[in-house]
């Protein structure tokens, strides 16, 4: 007796264990949750043409930002070495930059300064209302003072010198004494009469 309910327990277990199997086996197995409905895709705008400082050329030293592309237009800023700004396009030399905080909120940096990236620049014009910093202007009484009159001068009355005279010798006849003598026959008449007198003096004495 004990031996048939065992073998009814282990029929229905094995019954129950069948069941369970092929229910399990028949649902879906689910590994994901798809969305039914589109997501919209996030892209990031490509970014447009900028610059950067460029340490190398500016000795390390910021830039200057100016109101107009000329180094005469007035300061509104300055950009560090590194910093990057906004390019909006270029005039000659200089490259028109995003600038907030200032009015219109843009300005210009000196081209060899900055290194340009993201894309060409199209050509833009200057400001009208760009006003040179420094106004070359003189003060008429200070360069009064400066200026020299030159005083004309008048020159020295050239007087002419008395006529040069002269002084004129008449000759006296060529080195002759009176009677046509030469004054060198004479000297040597002389010079010998005073050797003759003086062997005499000396055979007196001897």
């Amino acid at each position: 007796m004990c031996k048939n309910k065992l073998l009814k327990i282990a029929i229905l277990l094995v019954i129950v264990s069948g069941l369970f199997l092929i229910s399990f086996q028949s649902r879906p197995v689910v590994l994901g949750q798809f969305p039914t409905v589109d997501i919209p895709t996030v892209t990031s705008s490509p970014r447009g043409p900028y610059v950067i400082v460029d340490g190398s050329m500016s000795g390390g030293e910021p830039i200057n930002v100016r109101a107009g592309p000329s180094g005469l237009t007035e300061k509104i800023g300055i950009l560090l070495v590194g910093q990057e700004a906004a390019a909006i396009g270029k005039y000659e030399n200089y490259i028109q930059i995003e600038y907030p905080g200032v009015a219109g909120g843009k300005g210009w940096v000196y081209a060899p300064l900055v290194i340009l990236l993201g894309g060409d620049l199209p050509l833009v014009e200057p400001p009208p209302t760009s006003t040179p910093q420094t106004t070359k202007t003189i003060d008429p009484t200070l360069a009064a003072q400066f200026i020299i009159t030159a005083q004309p001068t008048r020159l020295p009355t050239f007087t002419e010198p008395a006529p040069l005279m002269i002084a004129t010798f008449e000759s006296n006849g060529g080195g002759t004494v009176t009677g046509g003598i030469p004054i060198g026959f004479v000297i040597i008449a002389l010079a010998l009469l005073g050797i003759f007198l003086g062997f005499i003096s000396i055979m007196r004495r001897g």
